[in-house]
């Protein structure tokens, strides 16, 4: 795994751990942005590791 693949991999984490205190403490609208981001983040990493294959 490339250093660009372990950025993915980790900002995705960073971005469901900000979404999921976004949900915890103000409601699933205000973590909308945050969520989607990870989940962005994540379908690139996964496009990206099927790609090379």
């Amino acid at each position: 795994m490339k250093l660009f693949d372990t950025l993915l991999v980790s900002l995705g984490v960073v971005f469901i751990i900000i979404g999921i205190y976004e949900v915890m403490a103000a409601g699933l609208a205000r973590a909308y942005g945050p969520l989607m981001m990870a989940l962005l983040l994540i379908f690139w990493f996964t496009y990206r590791k099927i790609s090379k294959a």
